[in-house]
Parts: structure tokens; C-alpha cells; sequence
């Protein structure tokens, strides 16, 4: 067996097992896309560039083993880590779609040639002094640099250029190795946890992996419980270290049946808490316990587990786990996250019976009489619980409640969100932003995912609930420039006074204070030059005469309804504004009360409008009371 040089005992493997993670979890998996996105790649342009990284990674894993024109492990793996740095810098170029694919493509098969070489001769460079724990160390390393705060939260162009600076390093690493090629066939132990199944468990794991990686870094809300701030990104990095070494204790051990179980069950219970955003905390710790221990058994399974006694059937089982499990896995479960945004507990179970089931038949074989009367003790506990509970009468929904499931039901979400940006236009726009911990108390949260109208979270505290049924029924009534559809509809049962109740409860704690401060707002100086009288006669009759003139159709609709019919806006009185007096504070006060409204009245605001409009509007509306006061 050929080993490394003295005095670099084994940390040639780790060192490049440290690389290969890093590579592939901080830029191919992330910063890459970043990079994509920031060159404004986007849609089937983005497919099809990922595509090519597949393809390029299925493509190379399964050729690895078979080139003959490279037959030195340490040439093949330069060759691979030069492609794999190359691509890393061609990144930081301001790529074309073509220029993209081949980048991409490089990706892939770069990696496709690492992973598989270092796989199958990982002696080569972990040497005889325990293999499998330099297989650990290399794996905790890698993912413990990968959740550094400094390079986690680091630009893609700094990530990419550690990312070729790395490879760089490892084929400085394959320079201070042994120059043999060859190495002494070994025997393995004989196993009858077949290569098929490990296959399909390793399958099985990658998916669930990849799928709750995307859905996390995806969802602001489970982002935020997990991945952001100092604490939680060195608390992953320490657990996926300390379940790497765990994972080289229990192998030689327990086997590696053991170890994919117990990785299914973190990963497993990861996913199902993940469809709770306010249980991220906990799926966070499960996470990486489930994804360090897999991975250490995918490293050293070819090399240091199969059943395979030369290095060419290992190569081959290298190939097949990382094109099939590494690649195609990898590539279903984004694909799931992308599609439904959470993983379904019945694909859970489904993974559970590939990694789980032929060990628990082996078990119940092995153990009929233990399962025979464990089974009847459950039946007869099951039986007897519903005999003996009574059963409860159906749980009785508030009209919030219920107008909560009518809003989920028809849709609302695909065109409102609930969720203020903070510090941005939108805190002014639509009111104060929600902490995290108040969207975690949301089952299930309601933030939305595009904004085609108006944010909600804050609307119970700006619209009243007449102007929110009068909407309903006729949108662009209330609302002129409105695209919305009618959803009078609703009314004929109670759904639409339940969807209303429900609105109109949407406020936070700091709305007062909020309402307070829009008292201070003016417009600015230069909307206030570029008022245009004309334009806001015009907007004026859209967005106002509906209620302020005499024969304004949601006035005569709804007259009996208002808290205050409210005034003819060019005959008054005038309720809010300040009696005669200088021009100036009376436009201010229509400016402001044109943007958003009179709170605890039926006057809604028109937040929407630009400040040159209200502006205009206020300019006009001022000359007409100006007008009106005179006559008076």
C-alpha cells in the first residue's frame, strides 16, 4: 500500500476531503448561483446553466474511473482540481449565457473527477495511520470553514476566489504525496448490506439534504432561525464537526447501517420541523448532525467500507454513488424545494423505508417474539384509548379564525403579502414592520411571495371594515386604478363578512406610534414644485369622488353603512382641516390625509400614489375648499 510522506501523516486526506466539501458547499451550491444572478440570469437561462453543472458532474463521475490516459491518481486529481479552480475564477467574469454553460459544465465535471478520485484512492493520501478518521476530520473541517461567519456571509466574489484559491492549495497538497499509481489490493470484510442499497439510501439522504438546504436559504423565516447571526453559524459548524467525529467512532463500531439511520432520523425530524418556521431553532441542530454523519460515509464507503478488493470495482462504486446519489439526489431535492417549498412528511416516510426498513425486517426477524409482543401491547393500548376517551366536540373557530382559512382558501396570497420590508419604502407606505418572533406565531405564515397589490399586515389599522366590504364587491369602486376581481361572491354565505373580520384584525403593536409619526410626513419640496392642478382634478375624480360627491357611487351604495356619510368635498364641512387660515398647513393637511387617511374613520389612504400625485391632488382640492370657504 503505497502512504504519504513522513511527517504529513493522513492530513493529505483530510486537507483535500476539507477542499472538496468546501468547493462544492460554498460555491457550487452557493455562490455560483449568486454570481448567476447578479449577471441577471434567471428562468430557463438558469436551467439550463445548472443543467449543464449536472450534466458535466454525471458525465465525469462515471468516466473517472474508466479514463486510461491519466492512470496516476495524483495527475488525475491535479487535473481535476485545475478545472474545478479554473471555473471558480472564470466566474468573477461578467459571463454570457454561453459563456455561463461551459463555466458551469466545468463545475460539474471538475468536481465529478475530484470526488471520485479522492474517493477511491483516499489511502493514497489519508495514509495507514486511521484512514477513517482523517475522512472525519477532513469532513468537519470542511463544513466547520463553510459556516464561518467571515466567509458564510462573505460576497459571491469572495467566496468564488477562496473557492480557486483552495483548489490551488490541493494540488500543492497532491505534489507533497507519494508518486506511486498503484496500490496493494486489500481484502474486504464481507458485508450484506449491498451496493444497491446503499445506493438508494445514499439517494435518499442527498434528496432530503438538499431539499431542506434550499427550502432554508430560501424562506426569510427559516433563514433567519437557522442560518443568520454569528451564534447559530458557529453552533452548525461545532455540531457538523462533533457529528463527523461521531460518525467515526460509530462505523467500525455499529457498521455503516447504523450510521445512515441515525443520519435519516436527524435529517428526517429536520424536515418535518421545518414545516413549523417557529421550530427552526430545533431543525437547525438537526440538521448538520444528519448531513456530517452521511457525508463522512459517503467519502469513506468506496475507499474504506465496500466489500471490493481492487481499486477499479471501487472506482466504479464511487461513480455510480456520486453521479447517482451525489448528482441526480442533489438535483430532486432542489427541485423539490423549488416546486413545493417544504418537503411532504409522506416523502420523509418514503426515505424512511429505503434507509430504515431492511433494517428493521432484519431486526424483526432476528427478534419475533420482542416485536410480537411489543405489537400486541400497542394494539391493545390503542384499542383501549379509544374506548375509554371520550370524543371531544369539534373545536368551534372564531370569525377571525375562519375568515383566516377563506383568505388561505381563495388565494389572497398570490397577489398580497403580509410581510413590511424593513427599512425600506414600505414601512411608510403600509405601516410598521413585524418582528420574526411575531411571524413565527403565524400557523401557517403568511408572508407571501410576490406583491402584485398592497402588503395586508397592517391594513386592520387602515382600512375600515366598510371599505374593506365595499372593495370586495366591487374593487376598482373604491379603488380606481384597482386590477382586482370582485369577490362579491363571498357574501352569500358568511365567508365574506368572516374575510373581512379577518382584515380588519391584521395590525400590529406599533401602529399608534406609527400613525403618529405619518402626521409628520409632507411631501417633498420638489413634488410640491411639480404639482399639476389638472392631473390631480383627474385623480381626484378616480380615487375621491367616489365618496366625496353628492352622486359618488360607493356614497349612494353605501350611505346607511358609514360611521359618517363622509362630506361633499367641494360644498364641506370640512371635518379634519384646520379652519381659515394660511393656505400652506391646509395643503399639508390634505397631503396627508390624501396618502394615508383619517384613522378609526371609513376614509381610507391612498398610500399607491406617488408624491407628485398627492401633491397634485392636494393642490387642486386646496383651490376648490379655498373657493368654497370664500362663498361660506
Amino acid at each position: 500500500m503505497s502512504r504519504g510522506r513522513r511527517g504529513l501523516p493522513g492530513w493529505q486526506g483530510a486537507s483535500l476531503v476539507a477542499i472538496t466539501y468546501v468547493y462544492f458547499l460554498i460555491f457550487a451550491q452557493f455562490a455560483f448561483l449568486a454570481r448567476l444572478a447578479a449577471l441577471g440570469l434567471a428562468g430557463a437561462h438558469l436551467k439550463t446553466v445548472m443543467g449543464a453543472m449536472a450534466f458535466g458532474g454525471v458525465l465525469f463521475s462515471l468516466l473517472a474511473p474508466r479514463v486510461s490516459l491519466w492512470p496516476s491518481p495524483n495527475l488525475r486529481l491535479r487535473i481535476g482540481l485545475a478545472v474545478s479552480g479554473a471555473a471558480a475564477f472564470l466566474s468573477l467574469l461578467p459571463l454570457g449565457t454561453a459563456a455561463a454553460i461551459v463555466v458551469s459544465f466545468m463545475i460539474g465535471a471538475g468536481l465529478g473527477v475530484v470526488t471520485v478520485t479522492v474517493a477511491t484512492h483516499l489511502r493514497l493520501w489519508a495514509a495507514d495511520r486511521n484512514p477513517l478518521l482523517m475522512v472525519g476530520v477532513g469532513t468537519g473541517v470542511g463544513y466547520l470553514i463553510c459556516n464561518l461567519p467571515a466567509l458564510f456571509t462573505a460576497s459571491a466574489f469572495v467566496q468564488a476566489l477562496v473557492a480557486g484559491v483552495l483548489c490551488m492549495a490541493g494540488i500543492g497538497i497532491t505534489l507533497l504525496s507519494a508518486t506511486a499509481t498503484v496500490e496493494d489490493a486489500e481484502a474486504r470484510p464481507h458485508s450484506d448490506f449491498g451496493f444497491v442499497r446503499v445506493l438508494a439510501c445514499f439517494a435518499a439522504l442527498v434528496w432530503l439534504d438538499s431539499a431542506a438546504f434550499f427550502i432554508i436559504q430560501n424562506t426569510p423565516a427559516l433563514k433567519a432561525g437557522t442560518w443568520v447571526g454569528t451564534v447559530h453559524l458557529v453552533v452548525n459548524g461545532l455540531l457538523h464537526f462533533a457529528a463527523a467525529l461521531a460518525a467515526v467512532w460509530l462505523l467500525p463500531r455499529r457498521g455503516l447501517a447504523i450510521v445512515l439511520s441515525a443520519a435519516f432520523v436527524a435529517l428526517g425530524a429536520a424536515c418535518l420541523l421545518l414545516l413549523h418556521p417557529e421550530r427552526a431553532a430545533l431543525a437547525s441542530c438537526f440538521y448538520p448532525i444528519g448531513v456530517s454523519l452521511y457525508s463522512v460515509a459517503l467519502v469513506a464507503y468506496p475507499s474504506l467500507l465496500a466489500p471490493a478488493s481492487i481499486v477499479a470495482e471501487r472506482g466504479r462504486m464511487a461513480g455510480w454513488i456520486y453521479a447517482i446519489a451525489g448528482w441526480a439526489g442533489s438535483a430532486m431535492g432542489i427541485g423539490m424545494g423549488q416546486n413545493l417549498g417544504y418537503v411532504p412528511p409522506v416523502f420523509v416516510l418514503a426515505a424512511g423505508a429505503v434507509v430504515l426498513l431492511p433494517w428493521l425486517v432484519k431486526f424483526v426477524l432476528h427478534r419475533k417474539r420482542e416485536f410480537a409482543m411489543t405489537a400486541a401491547v400497542l394494539l391493545l393500548a390503542f384499542y383501549a384509548n379509544r374506548a375509554l376517551t371520550k370524543v371531544d366536540a369539534p373545536v368551534q373557530l372564531s370569525q377571525v379564525e375562519r375568515g383566516r382559512h377563506v383568505y388561505i382558501s381563495e388565494g389572497c396570497i398570490h397577489c398580497h403579502s403580509q410581510y413590511v420590508r424593513p427599512n425600506s419604502a414600505d414601512v411608510q407606505m403600509w405601516g410598521p414592520a413585524e418582528t420574526i418572533d411575531e411571524l413565527r406565531l403565524q400557523h401557517p405564515p403568511l408572508i407571501g411571495n410576490r406583491r402584485q397589490g398592497p402588503d395586508l399586515s397592517q391594513v386592520g389599522g387602515r382600512r375600515s371594515p366598510l371599505w374593506l366590504k365595499a372593495h370586495f364587491y366591487n374593487p376598482p369602486e373604491v379603488s380606481g386604478a384597482s386590477i382586482m376581481p370582485s369577490y362579491g361572491f363571498l357574501f352569500q354565505d358568511q365567508r365574506g363578512d368572516d374575510l373581512v373580520a379577518y382584515l380588519a384584525s391584521l395590525h400590529g403593536v406599533g401602529t399608534k406610534q406609527h400613525v403618529a409619526g405619518e402626521r409628520l410626513w409632507q411631501p417633498s419640496t420638489g413634488a410640491v414644485q411639480s404639482a399639476d392642478a389638472a392631473l390631480g382634478e383627474r385623480l381626484y375624480r378616480r380615487d375621491c369622488a367616489t365618496c366625496h360627491a353628492a352622486d359618488g357611487r360607493t356614497r349612494l351604495s353605501w350611505q346607511a353603512k358609514f360611521k359618517r356619510l363622509p362630506p361633499d368635498l367641494l360644498v364641506g364641512p370640512y371635518f379634519y382641516l384646520p379652519p381659515l387660515g394660511p393656505d400652506a398647513p391646509r395643503l399639508m393637511r390634505i397631503a396627508q390625509i390624501t396618502r394615508f387617511g383619517v384613522p378609526g374613520t371609513d376614509m381610507s389612504g391612498h398610500e399607491y400614489l406617488s408624491d407628485v400625485e398627492i401633491a397634485s391632488i392636494s393642490q387642486w382640492l386646496s383651490q376648490q375648499i379655498a373657493r368654497s370657504l370664500q362663498k361660506q
